[in-house]
């Protein structure tokens, strides 16, 4: 079965960095699309960046220069580096991977950006 797992998150301040982790089991990070969402309170879930199977990433504007997605082939896990962290990036992120249309989700890890 398909297994993905968060972590990573926690309490920092603003214009700090936090490293998220995702590792996968049942199911490769090399083959398929895969990305990052977050939900923020009273909010709904948003695209954060993607990365493709083949490497190729994307980000939304508002995370663009500041966050950076990658992965490691060979512990078949993928990293979100967040940095110069804004209180309004408060959300629990997600991990996604899109196996041929459907999608598989972790159960997310909360980042909190409070001074």
């Amino acid at each position: 079965q398909v297994q993905l797992v968060e972590s990573g998150g926690g309490l920092v301040q603003p214009g700090g960095s936090l490293r998220l982790s995702c590792s996968a089991s049942g199911t490769a990070f090399s083959m398929f699309d895969a990305g990052w969402y977050r939900q923020a309170p009273g909010k709904e879930r948003e695209l954060v960046a993607r990365i493709t199977s083949g490497g190729k990433t994307n980000y939304v504007d508002f995370v663009k220069g500041r966050f950076t997605i990658g992965r490691d082939d060979f512990k078949n896990m993928m990293f979100l580096q967040m940095n110069s962290l804004k209180p309004e990036d408060t959300a629990v992120y997600y991990c996604n991977i899109d196996q041929l249309g459907l999608d598989y989700w972790g159960k997310g890890t909360l980042v909190t950006v409070s001074s």
